[in-house]
Parts: structure tokens; sequence; C-alpha cells
């Protein structure tokens, strides 16, 4: 498995190593061990969730104030643009915006550090699936527009659906006077 770095600091692509023949294929879809030697250690994993959506849906931009979350990203069918924000102050990377295709060709898997914002949006309907490493804290739920000017986030596709929640979300403006 290859471990690649991004333009954000800290966030990291798994890329696997799929092994295909006539029946399918069979991948792995994370080793503890490597995710060590990087750095990563998503502890006792409190959360494994998956949601299925539509083409077109957009889900995010999210994050959670306090400790945040860390969490390994991937996508079980179909394909996605996902997409982080850095919201860490501290950061040397705050406030990048950094995208990637996450699909069930390639099966690379994003490791999103505690502190970021995230969201994607459907390329094809898709299953996506996070490894999250504390539980989630409701109170501590934060968000962006999507459509954000001073993020200037590209949608590679017609937004087709979006939760209420996400189309009413704050500005990043807004976010980053209470960080």
């Amino acid at each position: 498995m290859e471990v690649r770095t991004s333009a954000i600091d800290g966030v990291l692509v798994f890329v696997p190593t799929p092994h295909r023949d006539d029946r399918g294929f069979f991948t792995r879809t994370f080793d503890t061990a490597i995710g060590t030697e990087h750095g990563v250690d998503l502890g006792a994993l409190a959360q494994d969730s998956q949601s299925r959506s539509r083409a077109g849906t957009i889900r995010g931009m999210h994050g959670r104030r306090g400790a945040g979350e860390a969490k390994l990203v991937r996508v079980a069918h179909g394909a996605v643009h996902d997409v982080l924000v850095d919201a860490r102050p501290q950061s040397p990377t705050f406030g990048v915006v950094a995208s990637f295709r996450l699909d069930d060709v390639d099966h690379h898997h994003l490791y999103v550090p505690a502190g970021l914002l995230h969201g994607f949006q459907a390329i094809s309907d898709a299953d996506v699936c996070y490894r999250i490493d504390r539980p989630h804290a409701p109170g501590e739920d934060l968000g962006v527009a999507h459509d954000d000017p001073d993020l200037a986030i590209v949608w590679p596709v017609e937004v087709t659906a979006i939760s209420e929640r996400d189309r009413s979300a704050g500005s990043w403006k807004d976010l980053v006077e209470t960080l």
C-alpha cells in the first residue's frame, strides 16, 4: 500500500493495490501497521459509518469544534469528488482547499486529520464509508456553505440534492471569526 501526502498538512491518501481477476477484485481497505508508520492512529475507531448518495448530491462542508474528529474515508461503490478545507488556525495550510477523486476503481482512501472541514459530491450513485476516531457529539457540529465564495469550491456536476442543514450553513468568514 502506497501512502501519498497532499496539499493540506497531515492529509494522507492511502493507495492500495487491488488484486483483480475474472471473479472481481480483492483489496485491503486499511493496514494499521502502515497507518502507524505515517502517524495515523485511529485508536479504537469509535464509529464506522456509511452514507449512500444519488448522483449530484452534496454532503458538506462539515466539521467539529473542540477536539474535532479524525477519519478515514473511502468509497465502497461509485465515485465522489471529495473536498477538504483546513480549518486549523495554527496549521501552515490553514484555509487551503484540496479535492480528491475517490471511487470503487482505484480504491484510494483519504485520511482526514481532526480540525478539517469535509464534504463531497456524488459523481455517480455512491456509497461512502467513514471510520471515525471518536463518538459523534452533535453540539460540536459546524458547517460552511458548499458554495461559499471565499472557498470557491468547484463542484464537478450539477447539484441535484442537498440537505436543508447544508443549504443554510454559514460562511467561511464567519467560521474563521469563531475559531
